[in-house]
């Protein structure tokens, strides 16, 4: 990946934060907890996955900078929706997926091209590099975002 395209990507993932609290903005306990059709998640449960992936999503780069070809193990985000609670109020995990960013940019601002081409093994999807997970995770709380817009609008038709 050239270092403009690295750039835009980081600055995606840096504003994924605004974009998740701009759909956030206003949002009444009926839009949060609207569903928006069968299997598909509240906004509510897109925050707290959002806390979740974040958290995860840092400590699985900092094992690929810090570790030598670190096994990534995924986990089941359904299994985390069912069991971990998704219908507390959202502020914590508000502020644990903010933070997980803000921490992790911090870092991607400070990698070198060593670290850029660091890599390891994911357990779903096999080779994972950095330069992999900034893809996935940079357009993450964006896709999102649009989701709990969706989620919102549900709650009004």
């Amino acid at each position: 990946m050239d270092p403009e395209t690295r750039r835009q990507l980081v600055q995606q993932y840096r504003d994924g934060v605004q974009a998740v609290l701009d759909a956030l903005d206003g949002i009444t306990d009926a839009e949060l907890d609207a569903r928006p059709g069968p299997g598909q998640w509240t906004a509510r449960e897109i925050v707290h996955h959002l806390a979740d992936s974040e958290m995860t999503s840092a400590i699985r780069l900092r094992l690929l900078v810090a570790g030598d070809r670190p096994a990534i193990v995924g986990y089941d985000q359904d299994a985390f929706a069912r069991r971990l609670f998704y219908d507390r109020p959202i502020d914590a995990s508000l502020l644990a997926f903010r933070a997980a960013r803000e921490t992790t940019a911090e870092l991607l601002d400070r990698l070198s091209e060593d670290d850029w081409r660091r890599s390891g093994t994911h357990s779903e999807i096999g080779p994972y590099s950095v330069t992999l997970w900034l893809e996935i995770y940079a357009e993450h709380a964006v896709k999102h975002a649009g989701q709990i817009r969706r989620a919102r609008a549900s709650a009004r038709t």
